[in-house]
C-alpha cells in the first residue's frame, strides 16, 4: 500500500508543469561519431545515459553514462594532454526519470540499484531527494549522493 501511494505523489511531481525542464543551453549535440574517452563506446546510442563536460573553450567530451564521466574527471591527466578541470565550464548527465538534459550538482547520485547502464552498474541521476529515496525503495538503490560528494572510490565497479 505504501508503495503505491508512494507512486501517487511521484506521479503528480511528473505531471505538474512546475516539474518540466528545459533543456540545458549549453549541452553540445551529439554526433555519430561522439565516442566515450574512457571506454571507447559511441555515445550517441545511448541518449538515456548520456553525460558530458562542457569546457571554457567550447570543446566538449561524453560519456556513456555517469560512472565513466567521473572516472574521466578523477583522472583527467590520463585521458588529456591540455585540459584540467580548471578548464571545465559545465557538468551534464541524463535525469533518468525524465531523460532530459540536466546540471549534474542538480541531481542526486544512486549506486548499487538494479538499474543497469551500458557498462553494467552505474551511478543512476535523479533529480529531487523525495524522488531519489522512491528510486531507491524501488530499485534497491545502496547509497545517495550529490555531485561534490562523489570520490574515486564511490565509484561502480
Amino acid at each position: 500500500m505504501k508503495k503505491y501511494l508512494i507512486w501517487a505523489i511521484l506521479s503528480i511531481f511528473l505531471l505538474s508543469p512546475t516539474w518540466v525542464s528545459v533543456q540545458a543551453a549549453d549541452f553540445i549535440s551529439l554526433s555519430k561519431k561522439d565516442k566515450c574517452p574512457v571506454c571507447g563506446m559511441f555515445v550517441k546510442k545511448y541518449k538515456k545515459w548520456v553525460a558530458q563536460v562542457v569546457f571554457k573553450d567550447g570543446s566538449y567530451r561524453v560519456f556513456d553514462g555517469c560512472k565513466d564521466m567521473f572516472k574521466y574527471l578523477f583522472k583527467m591527466k590520463k585521458y588529456e594532454r591540455k585540459l584540467t578541470r580548471e578548464d571545465v565550464s559545465d557538468i551534464y548527465v541524463t535525469e533518468y526519470y525524465t531523460t532530459k538534459v540536466m546540471k549534474a550538482d542538480d541531481l542526486y547520485f544512486i549506486v548499487g540499484s538494479d538499474v543497469l547502464g551500458p557498462m553494467g552498474h552505474e551511478y543512476v541521476p535523479v533529480k529531487g531527494e523525495t524522488e531519489a529515496k522512491i528510486f531507491m525503495l524501488d530499485h534497491g538503490g545502496k547509497k545517495m549522493y550529490r555531485y561534490h560528494e562523489i570520490t574515486p572510490e564511490t565509484i561502480p565497479r
